[in-house]
């Protein structure tokens, strides 16, 4: 490393945000990218550990050590070549992955770690600055075709990795825009949607072709049969995501002001993108509870704040982790403990180990739910007597994650096999990997493996692009 003694030396310094009471009156990021000298000072932290456990740590093995170092010395072009030789989307991970490589990193045994998430976003923003992110364009087309089915980051990384090598490359899109839950469900103010814009220019300049409003398997008036595509491309990769979301069915659920945080979300990136939303579902004026504590429940209490609502709380039916985790046990793997996003910062009343019994309401309008206190002392949730109360509420939103793929249209249509847990059975180790029991059909992304990150979708993608071009081509040059 450039500096042996950087770690002790520096501290670790996080990326600056806008302050609550000003962010909330806007959608856009909030977040302060570092400056040069910052960012050259933080990847002086990374030391020289021997084994650089953040480079496993990273879903898509990035090779964080080197383009630290590079930053450092203030070789920033070179630092961007490092980074998209692995990942092709570093400006997405940069600003919404959890960073699973700062929880691998060395220093984060006994100190803070490297912000190894803040200079993968200075790097990739600096390259768009300078002019550095080009297309790069085959030498040669193949003369195969392949179809990629679904718009999200393992559908686009798939579609760039194969059209680099001369593929010609189709990518369906239900939606009217590009980009999946990177455009209709994670929020603006945590990712701006210029930043897929610009990709998506990226790859049509690269030969992407790009079809929206086509639901490959659908029944509507913009459906597109599978089995034509089946008969016009060479290979086929679905790319749909995982899209059916777990559902609480208790009394009341069919009450008016009870949704999906699937259905709230989407419609305030419509929005923010010019559209016109009749009958909005909004949080202006209410109390607002969203239940689920993960990342897409926080999305929903920062919009709900954005919306004006009188008040937010979370529940998860989950004991409340620990501030801190036992970094002698957990590290370098992802620990459990208390995480506290900007949303939550934002104004929100969290509580944990509550499970709701019932929604309440009047003239088919939701006005509470019923909830009760659970015990996990013997590892099962265990109503704890006299405990159950009713909390007012006008909104509830349902964030308890996804169970599967949906399997009405295009999967029926395909008659792919499916595993246990109603994905795309499809393995990612020895022959014919992504490869689905049907032939040339590939999977990749959570509708292969079940609800997941970002950073795993692009890796997925990534590596069922190179097994499409062996499967072409008898053999691939692309990086697994």
């Amino acid at each position: 490393m450039g500096k042996p003694t950087g770690f002790i030396e520096y501290q670790r310094l996080a990326e600056a945000s806008e302050p609550a009471p000003s962010r909330l009156k806007h959608y856009r990021e909030f977040v302060r990218v570092l400056t040069d000298e910052q960012a050259s000072l933080q990847g002086a932290r990374c030391m020289d550990c021997g084994i650089p456990f953040c480079n496993t740590g990273c879903p898509v093995n990035n090779i964080i050590p080197d383009w630290n170092d590079l930053v450092y010395r203030g070789n920033w072009e070179q630092a961007l070549a490092v980074l998209h030789s692995t990942n092709n989307f570093p400006d997405f991970t940069g600003r919404i992955c959890p960073a699973p490589c700062e929880a691998a990193c060395t220093l984060n045994i006994n100190t803070d770690p490297v912000g190894i998430k803040s200079i993968e976003h200075a790097i990739v923003d600096k390259g768009w600055e300078q002019g550095w992110i080009v297309p790069q364009r085959p030498k040669q087309q193949t003369g195969k075709k392949v179809a990629v089915i679904g718009s999200g980051p393992a559908g686009l990384a798939a579609a760039q990795q194969l059209a680099r090598v001369g593929h010609a490359v189709v990518v369906f899109e239900k939606n009217d825009r590009i980009g999946g839950l990177l455009r209709y469900g994670i929020p603006d103010f945590k990712l701006e949607k210029s930043h897929i814009d610009r990709r998506v220019e990226q790859m049509q300049a690269e030969g992407v072709e790009f079809r929206v409003n086509q639901e490959v398997g659908g029944s509507g008036a913009n459906a597109v049969p599978a089995s034509r595509l089946l008969a016009e491309f060479d290979a086929l990769i679905v790319a749909g995501g995982a899209e059916s979301p777990r559902d609480l069915t208790v009394p009341g659920r069919d009450l008016d002001g009870v949704h999906f945080a699937m259905e709230f979300l989407p419609q305030q990136n419509k929005v923010n993108a010019g559209d016109q939303v009749p009958a909005q579902i909004m949080a202006t004026g209410k109390r607002v509870v969203v239940i689920g504590g993960g990342d897409t429940g926080s999305d929903c209490v920062g919009t709900s704040n954005r919306h004006g609502a009188v008040s937010v709380t979370q529940f998860e039916v989950m004991p409340q982790p620990p501030e801190n985790e036992n970094k002698s046990l957990t590290w370098p793997y992802w620990p459990l403990k208390l995480r506290t996003s900007s949303s939550h910062e934002e104004g929100c009343a969290r509580d944990f180990a509550v499970s709701t019994k019932a929604f309440v309401g009047e003239n088919g309008k939701l006005t509470a739910l019923k909830v009760v206190r659970v015990d996990w002392s013997d590892g099962r949730m265990n109503e704890v007597p006299g405990s159950e109360v009713e909390i007012p509420a006008d909104l509830v939103l349902l964030a308890m994650g996804f169970v599967s793929p949906v399997r009405q249209g295009l999967l029926e249509q395909l008659a792919v096999e499916l595993d246990s847990r109603g994905n795309v059975q499809a393995t990612t180790d020895g022959d014919g990997c992504y490869a689905s029991s049907v032939p040339k059909v590939f999977a990749a992304g959570d509708i292969r493996r079940g609800q997941s990150l970002v950073v795993w979708a692009i890796r997925e993608g990534r590596q069922c692009a190179r097994e499409v071009d062996a499967f072409l081509m008898g053999s691939s040059d692309l990086p697994r």
